[in-house]
């Protein structure tokens, strides 16, 4: 599996932790303002949001918290402002990172994430400097735990996903950026069990990362992915699959 899809599967399984739901609902708070504030309060009229909802329900969110995001994100009810600010760099290997971020201080958040690549012996860069090593594609989670590999693959395939993957019970859907909200669609219509859908950076290029330097790069991706501002790290690492698994209890 790339890079992308096996961090996305340990942050899955990550999140069945109580800590970890709470500060996944925060993210999705802010993902669901911050949609419903550039393009409209209503889902079915915005897919940004309509994505953002879809992985709220998938994690159990409740509805009230849903409406209350959203009206915030409308200006129907007083809210602090949250801006979008991105942050590239090089973490250890060479490996490149791209760091999303959702926050109501850029000073604080800046101060953060070049802590922590500094921290894992990574180095904060300029703009543009790794972003053209990422394309932008849509990524719906499935539980494979409550549907078969077949069956989820056979829908997304007919609908116009790009690849279909499957680890440890999750099932995970790749689609061109403009086919996202097509195939999520298509799945709920199939009554497949959506945990999350959204848009994310994948590596058109990979680095191979040496077994000296994995367990570091891993606590950084790991740790910038808890700060309470970042929203998605995207990295181009290639990492054995026997030494993921390996390295991913001690994360």
């Amino acid at each position: 599996m790339s890079g992308h899809s096996k961090w996305a599967n340990i942050k899955h399984r990550k999140g069945a932790q109580d800590a970890r739901r709470a500060k996944i609902f925060t993210r999705l708070i802010r993902e669901i303002t911050i949609a419903a504030r550039q393009g409209g309060g209503d889902p079915d009229a915005n897919p940004r949001l309509r994505s953002a909802v879809t992985t709220a329900r998938g994690s159990n969110m409740p509805n009230d918290t849903i409406e209350r995001a959203i009206k915030k994100g409308t200006g129907a009810l007083d809210g602090m402002i949250i801006e979008e600010v991105n942050f590239e760099g090089y973490g250890p290997g060479g490996v490149a990172i791209l760091v999303e971020c959702q926050t109501d201080n850029k000073n604080r958040t800046i101060a953060e994430v070049r802590h922590c690549f500094g921290k894992f012996n990574g180095n904060l860069g300029a703009n543009g400097c790794v972003s053209y090593i990422f394309d932008r594609k849509g990524m719906i989670i499935v539980d494979g735990e409550r549907c078969d590999l077949e069956t989820a693959m056979d829908a997304a395939i007919e609908a116009g996903a790009e690849d279909v993957e499957e680890e440890s019970g999750i099932i995970s859907v790749t689609t061109a950026m403009e086919d996202l909200q097509t195939v999520g669609s298509a799945l709920t219509e199939a009554s497949l069990p959506i945990t999350s859908m959204e848009l994310v950076q994948i590596p058109n290029m990979t680095v191979k990362v040496e077994e000296k330097d994995v367990m570091t790069l891993m606590r950084l991706i790991n740790f910038m992915d808890d700060l309470d501002d970042v929203a998605q790290v995207s990295a181009n690492f290639d990492i054995d699959d026997d030494l993921m698994a390996q390295i991913e209890e001690k994360l």
